[in-house]
């Protein structure tokens, strides 16, 4: 079984957190711990612990190389601020959907900081198709790049990208369909080969919207790409990004769809899905989704993962669409992205007079 150090050196965190949770390594992973909440009180109640000592659920976080996951937290489903108000222990600003040039269909009735992935009407976020082949080569649920498609790390085409994002199941798909997979850049970028890393570091990736007619595939199907506003245009972003509160390097890009395959996927290589720049995307990827660097979350009602983009990628998987109705809401928490983003303005918000 993969050992999972960091989580490993701080199972007892829950004494310091006053016994508010505890933690326990994801079994097979490198990254990653399960968090539970003391059941002897209510969650509003553990909350109002938490919100008194911030730092214990962060450290927590943290520690754990930015991928908690909360089972049946039930309770939010019934009081969505809750969502929020945890989302708020993790940084400074939690989004506000109504004010993010966000479509209303895709934003939560009566609390704007929650943002809809779902397949229900009004809502129309479609799954990805199966993988092809279905198995890897060894019979397995497949995580790998190219066969397994859609990594990605939440808005990459915005400067400041945000920094964690919160994921809760209303409605999951059934068992076995709908899994998200993670995967954690920091011990990729470790295991670089020596000629790969020197070939990351320093690398800028070019970062784009999604639909925009940029993407690999779009590329390769001769669709004319979207004239694009100030506020729409592909933006550039660092391949090895260094967390701002750990200090580790890790592996930060995307693949065919948020990567811009007219303009890059790379700064000063080749563009183009034949280029240099692809074939070393292609390369980066592959190795960045190995097994041994991921986590298949299998989601059951009430499930909350909390993960960090500024070190993980994530992929949504397949759901019978037309037999089931999935509902899924998401936080998007900001604030600290890193020394390379001070004094920027938000890349994504159009200023007063702009076409």
């Amino acid at each position: 079984m993969t050992s999972n150090p960091r989580a490993d050196a701080e199972l007892d965190s829950n004494r310091a957190a006053g016994a508010l949770f505890d933690l326990e390594p994801l079994a097979g992973t490198t990254f990653g711990a399960r968090l539970r909440f003391s059941e002897a009180r209510g969650l509003a109640a553990t909350l109002e612990a938490l919100e008194a000592a911030p730092e214990a659920l962060s450290d927590a976080f943290y520690r754990c190389g930015g991928l908690l996951v909360l089972p049946e937290v039930l309770a939010i489903a019934q009081d969505p601020g809750l969502l929020v108000r945890l989302s708020r222990l993790l940084g400074s600003e939690v989004e506000n959907y109504h004010q993010t040039l966000t479509t209303k269909n895709n934003v939560h009735a009566s609390v704007p900081e929650i943002y809809l992935v779902s397949n229900i009407p009004p809502s129309s976020t479609l799954p990805p198709p199966p993988p092809d082949p279905l198995l890897d080569e060894d019979g397995n649920f497949p995580t790998r790049f190219p066969q397994r498609r859609g990594w990605h790390t939440d808005q990459s085409f915005r400067r400041p990208p945000p920094d964690i994002s919160l994921f809760y199941a209303v409605q999951p798909a059934p068992p076995g369909q709908g899994q998200t997979l993670f995967a954690d850049g920091t011990a990729a970028y470790e295991a670089l080969p020596t000629a790969l890393k020197q070939r990351a570091d320093g690398l800028i990736g070019v970062h784009v919207m999604p639909k925009t007619g940029r993407s690999e595939q779009a590329v390769r199907a001769g669709e004319t790409p979207l004239s694009l506003k100030p506020h729409q245009r592909p933006q550039r972003q660092p391949v090895v990004r260094r967390h701002p509160v750990t200090g580790k390097p890790a592996l930060y890009l995307c693949e065919g769809g948020q990567m811009d395959w007219i303009e890059g996927p790379f700064e000063g290589l080749a563009p183009g899905p034949d280029g240099e720049g692809a074939s070393l995307l292609y390369e980066l990827m592959t190795h960045f989704t190995q097994p041994r660097f991921t986590y298949a979350h299998e989601w059951g009602r009430g499930d909350l993962v909390i993960y960090d983009n500024r070190n993980l990628i994530h992929s949504a998987t397949w759901f019978d669409k037309a037999a089931n109705q999935r509902l899924m809401w998401r936080t998007t928490v900001w604030g600290n992205p890193g020394p390379a983003y001070d004094g920027e303005t938000r890349s994504w918000i159009p200023t007063v007079g702009s076409d």
